[in-house]
Order: C-alpha cells, then sequence, then structure tokens
C-alpha cells in the first residue's frame, strides 16, 4: 500500500542506522512490527496469572519428544 507521510529525515536516519535496514521502507516496516510485538509482549506480561490454562506439563513434554 502507498502512504504519503511526513516524517523528521533526522528521526528517520537514526531508526535506519540503529536498525540496519537497507531502506526507508525497511526501517518503516521494522519498526512497524516491533511495536506490535512489543505491544503484545506487553499484553502477555498483563495476563500474566490471570489466565487459566488447562495445560498438562507432563502430556507437553511427551508431545514434545515425539516431534
Amino acid at each position: 500500500m502507498r502512504t504519503t507521510v511526513d516524517l523528521p529525515a533526522d528521526l528517520l536516519e537514526e531508526a535506519r542506522a540503529l536498525s540496519h535496514a537497507p531502506s526507508k521502507t525497511a526501517t518503516l516496516i521494522y519498526a512497524l512490527q516491533e511495536l506490535i510485538r512489543s505491544k503484545q509482549l506487553q499484553e502477555l506480561r498483563r495476563q500474566r496469572g490471570r489466565l487459566d490454562l488447562d495445560i498438562d506439563l507432563s502430556t507437553l513434554r511427551q508431545d514434545r519428544t515425539r516431534a
């Protein structure tokens, strides 16, 4: 999808240098993916201890050794 945005050049170049991305587009894609990943991790941490998972550790270990 093509989108026109007005970004601070210094901010984009710093992000590009830190991410070692080959292009501005790759830099923005990487930044968006990292934002999504970060927010998902925050949500998982927020849910820590609140989810009731019916998981048997022994069964999981057996399944893992079969694969």
